[in-house]
């Protein structure tokens, strides 16, 4: 719709209605209440409201852990780590299904009605509509995500615990520094959440009727998944909003690699402002007394595709002029760093609970070399062939220690270091502490490679 005629439809309401303006407060109240109305929406609050709890419960009490998520190894042993799990889970499926629902069906679910001209005349602006659905989808997006964080928390704090939690660097969070990072994680994923319920918002104008607008936020978050799990240079990996989805965990390391974690979500932030921007263009823009209309396949691809391929092109250039990260970011010296970290640190755990004379990580001097495969293969990028040595020296005693691990490093950084002998030291056994019976620390753990380095160049 044009400007002029937008204006004059406003004009020739205001002469129905006796001049008497919609406050924009009432039309999101009405927004609100026709979405909580369906059974769809009030079915997804309920669940976000109490099948976390129910989830973290029953895992935490089991033998078997979903070690393949981070932190799901210490569900047992704290209860911070359930929200943390949720949270890994809500980035990948949980999430972009939500924002689906709500804001990718929010427009749409109009067209299939048929009652745009009967909300044009109650409301009389498409400005007032479009704000109205925007936020009332972004209200019940945020119950839904203070839902899985509320809920998963509680299960685990009620189940487990509130004991500290042990971070990717194998350092301790006291249960008050625990509760503010997991806090702070799921503020943060918010960013990348309203990245996807802008580009649903704009699926769903762009495309009308169209089943697919419904699919847009699901399809983006898969294909950005997907591109996350692949070898892609490290600026490119960070210029994609799913990377805030990822750089939370810099929260749970000493020191907090905050720098990719703010990049991540000032970029998600720039395609929700530019995805919303585009949206509220094209609505406004609409010709609704047109009752055929069905959405433009053309029309997405040089208004909503082509302005997000650019504002990603930009981010990656922003990205690698700014920072000195080359390559996968997964490089030999920062992967013998990180793993020499996360052995220290856990390693004064686990003298603790074998009741050894304390040593402190300072006085063991705890150092790692790694290779790949063989010396002939570069030791860097990700891979389950990694092999290091890590060696310490313990105070009063002339021999070094030497541990032998497996790294297997994945393209976001994360990595599993599986104990390789001796077994005494990093071997599988039972460590008897307060809470229980628990596995030896040392034999498997996470940790973190930060992939971006956010030094300036020169």
């Amino acid at each position: 719709m044009t400007e002029p005629l937008t204006r004059s439809r406003e004009q020739e309401h205001e002469q129905v209605t006796g001049g008497r303006r919609v406050p924009v407060t009432r039309a999101c109240r009405f927004e609100f209440v026709k979405l909580v109305s369906q059974w769809r929406i009030r079915l997804l609050v309920l669940a976000c409201w109490v099948v976390p709890a129910l989830f973290v419960a029953g895992v935490s009490q089991q033998s078997t852990l979903p070690v393949d998520t981070l932190f799901g190894r210490w569900m047992l042993a704290s209860g911070w780590a359930g929200p943390l799990v949720m949270l890994g889970f809500a980035g990948t499926w949980a999430l972009p299904l939500l924002t689906s629902v709500v804001a990718g069906d929010v427009f749409a679910s109009e067209d299939r009605l048929g009652t745009w001209r009967h909300l044009l005349v109650a409301v009389r602006s498409p400005r007032r509509i479009f704000v109205a659905k925007a936020v009332a989808s972004l209200t019940v997006l945020l119950s839904l995500v203070a839902g899985l964080a509320v809920s998963s928390t509680v299960g685990g704090l009620l189940v487990v615990g509130d004991q500290p939690l042990v971070g990717l660097d194998g350092h301790l969070l006291a249960p008050s520094d625990a509760a503010v990072s997991v806090l702070l994680s799921w503020v943060c994923v918010l960013a990348p959440t309203l990245a996807l319920a802008a580009l649903g918002l704009l699926g769903s104008v762009t495309l009308g009727r169209s089943p697919m607008g419904l699919l847009v936020p699901v399809l983006v978050s898969l294909a950005m998944a997907v591109a996350q799990m692949l070898p892609l240079p490290v600026a490119v990996r960070v210029a994609l909003p799913s990377y805030a989805f990822i750089s939370w965990n810099g929260l749970f390391t000493s020191p907090q690699q905050l720098g990719p974690l703010l990049i991540g979500i000032v970029v998600s932030l720039v395609w929700a402002v530019v995805a919303t921007a585009l949206a509220y263009v094209l609505f406004v823009r609409r010709d609704f007394t047109n009752l055929a209309h069905d959405g433009s396949g053309r029309r997405a691809i040089t208004v909503g595709v082509l302005p997000l391929v650019g504002v990603a092109a930009a981010s990656f250039a922003v990205v690698a002029a700014t920072t000195s990260a080359t390559g996968s970011g997964i490089e030999q010296d920062k992967v013998q760093r990180s793993l020499a970290t996360a052995f220290a640190h856990l390693y004064r755990m686990q003298t603790d609970q074998l009741n050894r004379p304390a040593v402190t990580e300072a006085r063991l001097k705890a150092t790692a070399s790694c290779n790949k495969g063989s010396v002939r293969v570069a030791a860097q990028g990700p891979g389950n062939d990694w092999r290091c040595v890590v060696t310490w020296h313990l105070p009063g005693v002339e021999a070094t220690g030497q541990a032998i691990y497996q790294l297997d490093v994945t393209p976001d950084g994360r990595f599993m270091a599986d104990g390789d002998g001796p077994k005494e030291v990093n071997g599988y056994f039972l460590v008897r502490t307060p809470d229980g019976d628990a596995p030896n620390p040392l034999w498997q753990f996470d940790g973190n490679v930060e992939l971006l380095d956010t030094t300036p160049k020169g």
